[in-house]
């Protein structure tokens, strides 16, 4: 909508996960380099977790994208592990090429998946599972992923396991009945909310990409107030940043200014009024409400 006013080749804060917009800051591009380290390594069971709206399906596909240009790597990427055993076992065989019936016994599935795993490690490929949203795989689905990296030659892993998950998934894995499976995980990475210093370079990277050119949108000081209302959790600071330049072009006006902020807060629910002022937001919702007032006792009065 507000693309061409402000000169963008395409939306700059948009909540899909588009790896062009990857911004190496250092929480996520950590979380990166331990999983590329750690699958280099030949380890077998990797863990990435974090709150809502953090970045892990951006890290995800990073990660999916690094392994398709390693000619080594083969990768197995689950977006919906909200499946049965049998399912999560034919959505893996699917993602290796291998159609199989949906009908198929899990014991006969597994046997003809451990073939395939054979036959990739004979071509000199490594298979990692991939999996997103691994807090929703039920108990039985984790017990079959803990099952799968029984696969191994006498010197490695037939499958390496990637999970990335909420903290509800933390909490699953410490139960008693999934000790098997936690013990089994050798790298993790919490991924937190982002640090105020590096929000103003995030902003500005995504509008480079998105081929702005003019002059600076986001001050350091409006970037601060963005991570304070946002709580440092991108999906969130993208929703207000998006929010801003909407508001600003509503008005025709090219600097985004505070009003503009108060406006995004004010419009989202997950938002902390507070960083930018509960005092000042209220004062400008009530200065709305009380225009609109007067125009509707204007309105009446006219037509009386």
């Amino acid at each position: 909508m507000y693309e061409k006013f402000f000169g963008l080749a395409e939306a700059p804060f948009g909540l899909t996960p588009d790896t062009d917009f990857f911004y190496a800051n250092t929480d996520h591009q950590e979380a990166l380099n331990t999983l590329l380290v750690a699958l280099q390594m030949g380890e077998g069971f990797i863990k990435v977790s974090g709150e809502v709206g953090t970045g892990k399906t951006l890290v995800c596909r990073k990660l999916l994208n690094e392994l398709g240009e390693n000619e080594r790597f083969v990768s197995a990427y689950i977006p919906n592990p909200t499946v049965t055993p049998a399912g999560l076992l034919h959505s893996i065989m699917a993602e290796l090429g291998q159609q199989t019936p949906y009908n198929m016994s899990p014991a006969r599935s597994l046997e003809l998946l451990t073939d395939c795993l054979i036959d990739q490690k004979k071509r000199n490929h490594q298979v990692v599972l991939v999996i997103d949203e691994a807090q929703a795989l039920s108990s039985q689905s984790l017990e079959t992923v803990r099952l799968l990296t029984n696969l191994e030659t006498e010197k490695a892993k037939l499958l390496q396991v990637v999970l990335f998950g909420q903290p509800e998934l933390d909490e699953r894995l410490a139960e008693k009945k999934l000790r098997q499976l936690r013990q089994r995980i050798t790298f993790t990475h919490h991924l937190g909310p982002m640090q105020s210093q590096v929000v103003a370079g995030y902003l500005q990277h995504r509008l480079r990409v998105a081929g702005y050119n003019g002059p600076e949108l986001f001050t350091a000081a409006f970037a601060l107030q963005l991570h304070k209302a946002s709580g440092g959790i991108p999906r969130l600071l993208n929703i207000l940043a998006h929010k801003c330049l909407l508001a600003a072009f509503g008005e025709g006006e090219k600097q985004l200014k505070h009003r503009h902020l108060l406006s995004a807060v004010a419009d989202t629910e997950s938002a902390d009024t507070s960083a930018a002022g509960t005092s000042v937001i209220a004062r400008w919702i009530g200065a709305v409400a009380a225009s609109a007032a007067a125009v509707g006792l204007y309105m009446t009065a006219g037509l009386g």
